[in-house]
């Protein structure tokens, strides 16, 4: 994994006694196991994992609870059109975490860095109900590299307003 663009504080405490803290090369099992247990092998088969496919983590974070990873998220650097931004995803939490406002203390994580960074914005697809709480919303002209449901494609504008154009590994 790429260095995080900034490096966050470590031991950061959050929501039920957890901390969240910069993702390091030793979490890379625990996280694999937490995706796939949160998403199942379809995730393979989805447009943002290809995205995702041999790109570059810009940031991770795992939140942990009594030492044990128990979620984790990334950033990815891309381009919208000409545009360098940031994808954020997969995020996931173990299902006995969930309710704790661990993912939502992940994507703030997320947000921070990237505003901390001069990031023109971050690219998501997901549930819009969820992640319009922290200013994602529908953005049209993004071209995904695969199927997807222009509703789940949201935006979340830092340095730049708008982008639009295909959508690729940066």
């Amino acid at each position: 994994m790429a260095e995080p663009l900034v490096q966050t504080p470590s031991d950061l405490p959050h929501p039920g006694g957890a901390v969240l803290r910069a993702e390091q090369a030793g979490d890379a099992d625990a996280i694999d196991r937490i995706v796939l247990a949160a998403f199942g092998p379809g995730r393979f088969a989805k447009t943002a994992e290809r995205l995702r496919e041999g790109g570059t983590v810009a940031a991770g974070f795992v939140t942990c609870v009594d030492d044990r990873p128990v979620g984790s998220v990334r950033l990815w650097s891309i381009r919208v059109g000409e545009t360098p931004c940031l994808f954020l995803g997969p995020i996931a939490v173990e299902r006995s975490e969930r309710s704790e406002g661990l993912g939502a203390a992940m994507v703030q994580a997320c947000i921070d860095q990237a505003r901390d960074t001069g990031a023109a914005g971050i690219l998501l697809v997901g549930d819009a109900p969820y992640f319009g709480r922290f200013g994602f919303a529908r953005i049209d002209g993004v071209a995904l590299p695969g199927p997807v449901d222009p509703a789940r494609v949201l935006w979340l504008p830092l340095a730049v307003p708008d982008v639009a154009g295909p959508v690729a590994r940066a």
